[in-house]
């Protein structure tokens, strides 16, 4: 979310819709641990980057929680966003290098993962063996493997593990997908997803000394040694392999939520991939440039994402649902129907992309406050990156991959199932559950 964020925007989105949201989607099977709807959260932020102070400035909005210890391997990064903590609420939170040491602390009651992705899984999986509830930002893991040690350490350790995908919390984007389950459309053989633009060529900067105050090989943790280049730290980790999935798992993850929750699948038959990194002339590697399809039972889903700034269905981002009655197409702002009879009904939609993320860190709190799963559920959230990382790996080995769901394992492939998990960088490995 781009846009400077008030405390007017903060208190217009917890309220109506939101709370009536929130009241109609408590999800099923309780955990074990109940806690008083007044008690307050003992929190502790793990990564502090931009994503990381846009999630903590939406939780101090909030008041649910308190803010006791803020963590990132970039030191100057957490003294300020401790310093800001500070300023608004008037506590200063114990700053940290090493996640390890906010897990050892008994008062911490969850924590929140605003890290590069290749850091989500293992820290997830510790702090639900430490105990700690988990708010982790999407893509949830860095690979198909590690993503189900996630949903296993939850379930093991009965902690709370809520995914930052936030469209599941806006109510716009439930009601559209209750318009396509409805049969409204008719059959509906294909969905579109999309995202369109990019960052500037990053050139070719030279390898170099990383910034005073950090630690760059905690940085680094299970991903390969490399010596460090700006290219690979803050923000642009977002485009190698090595820590991420490019734009695919960034922006892909939202979106094609979106087209499991509407459609009522959580899993493809098969996928495959074409793209390349055909506009950036940098350093990077994964695609600028990507088209994905995901075979369904019964219909097609397209993922599209290019760096021409000219719209999809004129939008920078969305959903399509095309259907033999009418099309719904859906973003952060709102969706409409374009009927097959011109005279047909069209409903539409307002949303607001600000309430969403608001009632979505609201909805995480209730849920360690309540014990109930989250609607953003690990679970859920993992087989949908899952899928995206299909998406990748299809597009890195150049052929389609069939999908065995039911064993998270692609058929008759041995090179792509190698591809589902990662070697990882002594002594970083992923832990018996």
């Amino acid at each position: 979310m781009s846009k400077a964020i008030t405390r007017r925007h903060f208190v217009a989105a917890i309220g109506g819709a939101a709370a009536a949201f929130a009241a109609t989607d408590a999800a099923a099977q309780p955990s074990a641990r109940t806690r008083s709807p007044n008690e307050r959260i003992a929190l502790a932020h793990i990564g502090t980057g931009s994503r990381g102070m846009h999630n903590a400035r939406i939780v101090m909005y909030l008041g649910e929680a308190d803010y006791v210890a803020v963590c990132d391997p970039d030191s100057g990064r957490a003294h300020a966003a401790a310093d800001e903590m500070a300023g608004k609420t008037g506590h200063r939170p114990r700053t940290y290098r090493d996640f390890r040491h906010v897990l050892d602390r008994d008062d911490v009651d969850a924590i929140w993962v605003s890290t590069p992705d290749h850091w989500h899984a293992l820290i997830t999986i510790y702090a639900c063996m430490a105990g700690k509830d988990v708010f982790v930002e999407k893509p949830v893991s860095h690979n198909v493997v590690e993503g189900r040690l996630m949903v296993d350490a939850a379930r093991k350790h009965d902690r709370i593990v809520q995914a930052g995908t936030q469209q599941r919390s806006g109510p716009h984007m439930r009601a559209g997908c209750e318009y396509v389950r409805s049969g409204a459309l008719g059959k509906v053989h294909m969905c579109k997803a999309w995202v369109v633009g990019g960052h500037p060529d990053l050139d070719h900067p030279a390898d170099c000394d990383p910034p005073p105050g950090v630690d760059y090989d905690l940085w680094l943790g299970p991903a390969p040694a490399r010596p460090f280049n700006p290219n690979r730290f803050h923000y642009e980790w977002r485009w190698f392999w090595d820590y991420a999935g490019g734009k695919c798992a960034d922006w892909g993850i939202h979106l094609h939520d979106m087209v499991h929750w509407a459609m009522g699948v959580d899993a493809p038959l098969a996928v495959t991939s074409e793209g390349g990194r055909w506009v950036c002339r940098d350093n990077c590697d994964t695609p600028d440039t990507q088209v994905a399809s995901f075979e369904y039972p019964g219909f097609t889903s397209v993922w599209e994402h290019r760096f021409s700034d000219y719209p999809v269905e004129g939008k920078g981002h969305g959903i399509a649902f095309y259907g033999t009655e009418g099309t719904l197409i859906m973003d952060r702002s709102g969706w409409q129907v374009f009927p097959k009879d011109p005279a047909g009904d069209a409903p539409s939609m307002v949303g607001s992309d600000t309430q969403m993320y608001v009632d979505h860190a609201k909805h995480f709190f209730d849920c360690v406050r309540t014990r109930q799963r989250p609607r953003s559920d690990i679970e859920i959230a993992h087989r949908t990156t899952s899928a995206l990382h299909l998406a990748n790996i299809a597009f890195r080995l150049r052929r389609r991959v069939r999908w065995d769901a039911d064993n998270e394992r692609v058929v008759g492939d041995g090179e792509a199932n190698a591809m589902l998990t990662r070697e990882y960088r002594q002594p970083w490995g992923l832990p018996r559950i």
